[in-house]
């Protein structure tokens, strides 16, 4: 149980919809351990108009920092006072430090799938080719991640040419030892199957029957495969068909808790140690263990 006084700061996720979040469960638990005198909240906020009203409450109130997550992250760029290189390059801010009453934006999801990537299946980015499904604000913090990692290529596949376009102009002035290359879905066959690494930063897969975003024939053993999606009853269609080709499969849940730990680095910034991602990591498969018990019983 959290305990709340007078001089509790808060901390929290925005977005919408928001109660799915693994977000409270992960923070609160790993703020008891590091003795924080911090509660993290759930923020659901309905609209844009909604959303600059919240973002100017939080700067009058004691707020540590807070997350962001669908549909804002793009948004909330132009409401912070300053912007890292990384989360400018992104086009996306994930988590915001409250210093002094301004809001400095940051972009962990990069980190934390890279850290996700090396800690669950030994892989780093180096020298490696990534196909990269999406060219939104997930796949922007990635394609940042993979230039940062000294990836030697990422093909950025999306149905929306000109979108995958955009991300790739943005990022082109820091891509130095990185190719980079727009895709469609219908040509991705050649960049899926020459690839090391194959990230799906697409929704397809976060709704029961969802298709994967890539035929099953493009998988190949001894590729890497991680869906951002997480916490679904069933593994998703890309999650089975990558394990059925032999590929090594990992889902979303890893780049969570490193984008969240993270950012409680960034907010915790005196705390010489580094954020202990276990406890993060158990509280939220214990929360995701009593929503399917919860199931089971309905």
């Amino acid at each position: 149980m959290v305990h709340i006084t007078g001089t509790t700061q808060f901390a929290g996720v925005i977005g919408w919809p928001i109660e799915h979040s693994l977000s409270p469960v992960m923070h609160n638990a790993v703020y008891e351990q590091l003795g924080l005198d911090w509660v993290y909240l759930p923020l659901p906020v309905a609209d844009e108009i909604s959303l600059h009203r919240v973002v100017a409450a939080i700067r009058a109130l004691p707020f540590v920092g807070f997350n962001v997550t669908m549909p804002y992250k793009a948004a909330v760029v132009d409401l912070c006072d300053e912007v890292a290189t990384a989360a400018r390059l992104a086009g996306a801010v994930n988590t915001v430090h409250c210093v002094d009453g301004k809001l400095v934006g940051y972009n962990t999801d990069g980190r934390g799938l890279l850290e996700s990537l090396e800690d669950e299946v030994g892989f780093v980015p180096e020298g490696k080719r990534v196909a990269l499904l999406g060219a939104g604000g997930a796949a922007g913090a990635a394609l940042v991640g993979f230039i940062l990692g000294r990836a030697s290529g990422v093909d950025v596949i999306s149905r929306d040419i000109e979108k995958a376009d955009d991300l790739i102009d943005r990022v082109i002035g820091a891509a130095k030892n990185t190719d980079l290359g727009a895709v469609t879905f219908e040509d991705a066959m050649s960049a899926v199957q020459n690839a090391d690494l194959i990230v799906n930063a697409t929704p397809l897969g976060m709704n029961d029957g969802d298709p994967s975003p890539i035929p099953a024939g493009w998988l190949r053993e001894g590729q890497v495969v991680l869906d951002m999606v997480y916490g679904r009853p069933r593994p998703t269609a890309l999650f089975a068909d990558a394990v059925a080709a032999g590929a090594r499969v990992i889902d979303g849940l890893g780049m969570l808790v490193g984008q969240g730990a993270t950012a409680v680095d960034i907010w915790n910034e005196d705390h010489v140690e580094r954020t202990p991602r276990a406890p993060m990591r158990a509280a939220a498969e214990a929360e995701l263990a009593r929503r399917a018990a919860g199931r089971e019983r309905e």
